[in-house]
């Protein structure tokens, strides 16, 4: 049953037409999940997630981290997992399971075999992900025996549960289940620190029954104008994973769009859940002298603390704008950058989504970002994470 818009709420994410908004913990018809608590966070609190796919026809696709620190679960995906027929995930918060050597390695396998047995599926056909805390030992016992609680646990409603199971610093579950030119796709997501794509920086897991018949390229066409397009910290993740399965069950292909919005509007539920963040900037960067300039100048004004803290303190001071373009363009040809160049009024508005744009007059190419102010909290949180 379809119930009010809740989901798609940014001004920047147009779903296309006719698009229903069902119960977020709905899965897309073909799958199930489920989250469970096998004490790896304090207070008892869901951190062991698996989700199925019942279909032995599904098609999918995988990226992961490109950072040089990956961890475990990132390599047993990278190395050891078919990326192009994935039937599960099994995930754990609490624990990244990074920088822990061979040991951490060999857990990541244990837990991911753990699921495939419990589900009877080939091992291969299991991606695994884990995040939370850098360089402690996974307590494998306790995680495998959450895995099979959870398998025992699956529901074709506990997209809920599953993404209570991936929260970390997240201040509330990421998730949705839409439908759409007779096709439906659900999604969990999480990420709130961390955050900067290098290809992007989180857990999230998007499946359809819709057909699709290159995953890879829908996947990477829809993360580049979405996850590829945040941050919150200018740090790459260890542990960044993202997977889409689609069954193809409906027999309709996905309509134009759709991935793209659900994907768009996770990702700026990550910024706007950017730890200790009260607002969301959009950096608008025109007449760049190509794509990649557009975009590195986008990124120093989104990831400037002075920007950031313009955001947050609703102070339109354009000139730190200018700065961060400026230190981007370093070495460059100097060219002049003022008011007439620069709109950075939204910095001041009293709303909770601004838009800032810069001019360069160096070419034809332009680049968004989209990223979160700089709070206090912040420092507070991270200051705090495992004291």
């Amino acid at each position: 049953m379809a119930t009010m818009q809740t989901f798609f709420k940014s001004r920047w994410v147009t779903p296309p037409d006719g698009t229903a908004e069902l119960n977020p913990a709905q899965l897309a018809p073909g799958f199930r999940a489920a989250g469970i608590a096998c004490g790896l966070k304090v207070g008892g609190a869901t951190d062991v997630g698996v989700l199925a796919c019942d279909s032995t026809e599904v098609r999918s696709a995988l990226a992961v981290t490109r950072s040089a620190a990956a961890a475990a679960p990132v390599r047993v995906c990278r190395e050891d997992c078919d990326a192009g027929a994935i039937r599960a995930i099994a995930v754990n918060s609490g624990n990244a399971n990074a920088a822990t050597g061979e040991q951490g390695y060999r857990d990541a396998l244990a837990m991911r075999d753990a699921a495939a047995e419990a589900l009877g599926v080939e091992p291969r056909t299991v991606a695994v992900a884990e995040t939370g805390t850098i360089g402690i030992p996974l307590d494998i016992e306790a995680v495998s025996a959450g895995v099979l609680e959870a398998v025992a646990s699956l529901s074709t409603e506990g997209g809920d549960d599953f993404a209570r199971a991936i929260m970390t610093t997240d201040r509330a579950p990421k998730r949705c289940a839409v439908r759409a030119g007779g096709v439906t796709v659900s999604a969990q997501a999480k990420g709130a620190g961390m955050i900067e794509p290098g290809f992007a920086t989180m857990l999230c897991f998007m499946q359809t029954d819709a057909e699709v018949d290159d995953p890879d390229a829908a996947l990477r066409s829809a993360l580049s104008s979405s996850m590829e397009r945040i941050t919150v910290d200018g740090q790459m993740s260890t542990n960044d994973t993202v997977v889409l399965q689609a069954t193809g069950a409906a027999g309709a292909p996905l309509p134009e769009g759709l991935l793209d919005s659900v994907l768009l509007q996770l990702a700026l539920e990550i910024v706007a859940d950017g730890e200790g963040a009260t607002r969301v900037g959009r950096v608008d960067v025109r007449g760049a002298a190509d794509p990649e300039e557009a975009e590195r100048v986008g990124r120093a004004i989104a990831n400037s603390p002075l920007v950031k803290t313009a955001l947050f303190g609703r102070d339109s001071n354009w000139g730190r704008i200018a700065q961060a373009a400026g230190m981007a363009l370093a070495g460059e040809e100097v060219w002049e950058l003022g008011p007439d160049r620069i709109q950075a009024a939204e910095l001041a508005a009293e709303v909770p989504e601004a838009e800032l744009s810069i001019a360069l007059g160096r070419g034809e190419a332009d680049a968004h970002v989209y990223f979160s102010d700089l709070t206090h909290d912040y420092i507070r949180i991270n200051a705090e994470y495992t004291t």
